[in-house]
C-alpha cells in the first residue's frame, strides 16, 4: 500500500523558512523520481519542485532561487527547503512520485505565509 505522509507546514511571516518532509512508503523509493506539488486557495495543484532518482533537479520559475528540494533514500523522504517565502507560497503542499503512483496522495502539509 502506497502512503504519502508529508510534514513540517506552518505560519510563517514573509521572508522567513520551512523545510517539509514527506516520508513515501509502499514504493521503491530510490529507483523513483519524487515531486513536491501545492494547490493554493481557488487554485489548481501544481508542481513546484522536481527531483530524479539520481538527483537531477527541476524548479517552477516562480520558487527557483528559493527553493531547494532533496531526497535520503536511505530514509525514503524527500524534503522542500524553502527561503525567502512570500504570501503567495500560502498552499497546501503535497508530494509525489508520478507516473504510476501519480493518483496517490497524502493529506498534505499547510503552508501560510503571512505579509
Amino acid at each position: 500500500q502506497v502512503q504519502l505522509v508529508e510534514s513540517g507546514g506552518g505560519l510563517v511571516q514573509a521572508g522567513g523558512s520551512l523545510r517539509l518532509s514527506c516520508v513515501a512508503s509502499g514504493i521503491i523509493f530510490s529507483v523513483n523520481a519524487m515531486g513536491w506539488y501545492r494547490q493554493g486557495p481557488g487554485k489548481q495543484r501544481e508542481l513546484v519542485a522536481h527531483i530524479t532518482r539520481f538527483g537531477s533537479t527541476q524548479y517552477a520559475d516562480s520558487v527557483k532561487e528559493r527553493f531547494t528540494i532533496s531526497r535520503d533514500n536511505a530514509k525514503n523522504t524527500v524534503y522542500l527547503q524553502m527561503n525567502s517565502l512570500k504570501p503567495e507560497d500560502t498552499a497546501v503542499y503535497y508530494c509525489n512520485p508520478g507516473a504510476a503512483y501519480r493518483d496517490y496522495w497524502g493529506q498534505g502539509t499547510q503552508v501560510t505565509v503571512s505579509s
